[in-house]
């Protein structure tokens, strides 16, 4: 059964249950498949292209238009409402859009949409009586089903190629692992043109047949009230959410003691947070690791696996290689560049052969970039970023470790590394951080910690305060805006919120 048919299958087994809850309304099942085929009319009417664009609050709205551009037999393409202007308009012209679902009050977020893409708006669209029943067309397992755009931290956004045979995959590989049942309940307040967001919460419970509850914006204490109400089995978040969560004041251990699994990606989880969330509420954080050319999911680890800074094992069907900066396989003995291969792959980038070819070894492993090692069980450990990998005087340093250094003081709540030029070393350590709330900046303090903690070469040159540090909209720290900082003078530094060392 095709995935497609697979989500209504589920939907009309049981029509009057509910399966969504946003911040709106409860969807009960049936409703979910009306409202689709309300959308596909006006979609069929209104476009001609066959990738459609969608840009609404994580809600229930979006699989019901997801469900309608799939229904259509056309391709998807969620919009990450919080790009640049620009980076939205590469977007929409890349994938040669004309007609993007969406609300009235993200139009007013986004400033509209660029020209030539004409919005159809949900709100105003009648949902009343039946309309025209659609007999959902085959979707094969090579079909693309969605263009995901990654972030851009580090240039233009580039389309990632999923097709319903990846999505269907990586569901079926994560149940298996996670031994998911229609009676789980999960929460979860990322964005549904995340990845995970896609996957984790939107395809996965609709595949499944389970509950999912929705909260468009990230409040903490919000997600402790829908908690006490829902007793999710479930808690689905990033790294920096966990942070926060930890700080709201009324909350207890017995808010949580409904959920089997909390779960985190996205960027890697501070070993403070993760320590704090633990004594503050009993329950471990396990971290995945995966990305969205995974669709995204490859490794997870389970609470009854759980160790300090894995990402655990390979899902199945995942085949994981560790090559070592010479190109020789270290796979069961050291540390190096993690690639995977497996039917969760992406396709490629749209539009861009080239880099879709750079990015495939000669035996097909997907090359992620990141820098990990295996233990002996096979628990994936993530030790930093190839592109970010510093060279100091000859030796290899991976910001990662200079990072998990600085948030364990007690007056930061997070940091950042980055290489700079030095005519002696090569590179020199560059750190930034944010504090705590009420916490002054100590550069002089923070640097005595680091000369505790680390090796002299790898203590950062200067420390400096920047409040907030940039993110994108997946919480991941946007380095290319902090290596700019580097070229300011420094009184522009202060204004843009960075002071240096005194």
């Amino acid at each position: 059964m095709h995935l497609l048919s697979q989500i209504q299958w589920n939907l009309f087994r049981r029509p009057f249950r509910p399966v969504i809850v946003d911040d709106q309304r409860t969807w009960r099942a049936y409703e979910l498949q009306v409202a689709a085929w309300h959308i596909a009319r006006h979609v069929e009417r209104l476009s001609s292209s066959e990738r459609i664009g969608i840009m609404v609050p994580t809600s229930g709205l979006f699989p019901a238009a997801l469900m309608a551009v799939w229904g259509l037999d056309r391709t998807a393409v969620p919009l990450n409402y919080l790009l640049s202007r620009p980076d939205l308009e590469h977007v929409c012209r890349d994938a040669n859009l004309d007609l993007c679902i969406t609300v009235g009050p993200m139009l007013d977020f986004v400033g509209g949409l660029p020209s030539g893409v004409q919005p159809l708006r949900l709100e105003q669209l009648s949902y009343g009586g039946l309309p025209p029943i659609r007999r959902s067309r085959p979707m094969p397992a090579d079909r693309l089903a969605m263009l995901l755009y990654t972030s851009g931290t580090s240039g233009k956004p580039k389309g990632v190629m999923l097709t319903a045979g990846n999505f269907a995959s990586n569901i079926a590989q994560i149940i298996g692992r996670a031994r998911f049942t229609p009676q789980d309940v999960l929460l979860g307040v990322l964005p549904q043109f995340h990845s995970m967001g896609v996957t984790v919460m939107t395809l996965l419970p609709l595949t499944l047949g389970c509950k999912v509850v929705y909260s468009a914006r990230f409040v903490p204490k919000r997600i402790f009230e829908l908690a006490r109400s829902h007793r999710p089995s479930v808690l689905v978040a990033i790294p920096s959410m966990y942070g926060a969560l930890r700080t709201v004041k009324d909350a207890s251990a017995a808010d949580l003691d409904s959920l089997r699994f909390v779960v985190s990606g996205g960027e890697p989880l501070p070993r403070a947070v993760a320590d704090g969330f633990h004594d503050r509420f009993g329950k471990h954080i396990c971290e995945g690791f995966g990305l969205t050319e995974t669709a995204p999911v490859c490794n997870w680890c389970l609470p009854e696996e759980w160790r300090a800074r894995s990402v655990g094992r390979a899902l199945d069907g995942v085949q994981l290689r560790i090559i070592a900066a010479d190109g020789s396989d270290a796979t069961m003995h050291g540390e190096g560049e993690i690639r995977i291969k497996g039917p969760n792959v992406m396709q490629g980038y749209w539009n861009l052969e080239d880099e879709t070819k750079a990015v495939f070894d000669e035996d097909g492993y997907f090359k992620t970039g990141d820098i990990g090692r295996l233990d002996a069980d096979g628990h994936l450990y993530i030790t930093g970023r190839l592109k970010e990998m510093l060279i100091i005087g000859g030796e290899n340093v991976f910001p990662r470790e200079i990072e998990e250094v600085l948030d364990r003081h007690p007056s930061v709540k997070a940091s950042a590394c980055i290489g700079a030029a030095d005519p002696s070393r090569g590179e020199v350590p560059i750190a930034f951080v944010e504090c705590k709330e009420g916490e002054s900046f100590d550069a002089a303090a923070l640097r005595a910690w680091c000369r505790e903690h680390l090796a002299q070469f790898k203590v950062p040159r200067d420390i400096r305060h920047l409040d907030p540090l940039p993110r994108n909209p997946t919480g991941k720290i946007i380095r290319r805006a902090l290596k700019a900082l580097l070229e300011t003078t420094p009184d522009e530094r202060q204004q843009s919120g960075a002071s240096t060392p005194g």
